[in-house]
């Protein structure tokens, strides 16, 4: 036998060996799933070492032959060689491989360590929601502010002020540069719970945009009749409501922060003149309506 076939074999044992080691070399009878993953590694192993030394002894001995095809290129051809045999045959072996695992082999509804984990968290949220059904407003606040610092103060900061523009400064709704960055290109944030987006307005003036960046982000002032009457007539009130309270699927609260307003954020994401916030799914509801409610509290 060639040395380079034993040496091939040596590397697969050696492999193999180091592979047992890593699973713990205890698979129990009921461990399909080790077993199996065994297996698989030890074919991976073996075909792809002998593949591996056919072709480079391939290369090392064989010369091409056989019938050239018309096609060639600045006068090099190839040739009409037929697939392998081998090829073919582990072609088939694989495709057979992977119907028997989809159909039979993946023991569907059989203990798996990802499986217990999903199921502990399913029992772990729900009794999480349940043990926080009716909590008070301060207990809200309090476990929404637990929340912000593990997740949210990354970003906007321990004080929720943005770290100097980095990212939103909770303590307001919304800034001025956002609002005049939306009225310039637009938005199609939240586009769950509101599908329509918000076109550009490029129909007003600078002088107009001024005037309604202020009288937003000013928290709609009564006496602010000149950036009312831009509101009105450019059509904010359509879609956000009279005062900015927002209106069901047209547009979002503008006015000031509340626990759908935020839950809508963290669903969706969002970008604007800062850069783009990602989506946050990873929370529980009564941990998003704390959540809201922290943020809601920064802004009385």
């Amino acid at each position: 036998m060639s040395k380079i076939y034993i040496l091939g074999a040596l590397f697969v044992i050696i492999l193999m060996g180091i592979t047992w080691q890593m699973v713990g070399g205890d698979i129990g009878k009921n461990d399909y799933m080790g077993l199996l993953a065994v297996v698989g590694a030890g074919a991976i192993a073996v075909i792809s070492t002998f593949v591996v030394i056919k072709y480079v002894r391939q290369m090392q001995e064989d010369t091409a032959g056989g019938e050239l095809a018309d096609e060639n290129w600045d006068g090099i051809g190839e040739y009409k060689n037929e697939l392998p045999f081998g090829w073919a045959i582990i072609f088939l072996i694989l495709n057979i491989w992977a119907v028997w695992y989809f159909i039979a082999g993946y023991p569907v509804g059989e203990y798996s360590q990802i499986g217990e984990y999903n199921e502990e968290v399913t029992t772990y949220n729900k009794e999480f929601e349940a043990a926080h059904a009716d909590m008070s407003p301060e207990e809200m606040v309090e476990m929404g502010q637990s929340v912000f610092i593990v997740q949210c103060s990354q970003c906007h900061g321990l004080a929720a002020d943005g770290i100097d523009g980095k990212a939103a400064n909770l303590h307001e709704r919304i800034s001025k540069e956002s609002v005049m960055y939306v009225l310039n290109h637009g938005a199609n944030n939240f586009m769950a719970d509101y599908p329509g987006g918000m076109p550009e307005h490029s129909w007003l003036s600078d002088e107009e945009k001024q005037a309604l960046v202020t009288y937003v982000t000013k928290g709609f002032p009564a006496n602010d009749t000149k950036g009312a009457e831009i509101f009105v007539n450019s059509g904010c009130n359509a879609c956000h409501g009279d005062n900015g309270e927002g209106i069901e699927f047209a547009g979002p609260r503008i006015n000031g922060w509340d626990s759908a307003t935020v839950a809508t954020v963290l669903k969706d994401g969002k970008k604007g003149v800062i850069g783009r916030m990602p989506a946050f799914t990873i929370f529980t509801p009564a941990q998003t309506e704390a959540l809201g409610a922290y943020i809601s509290s920064m802004n009385k």
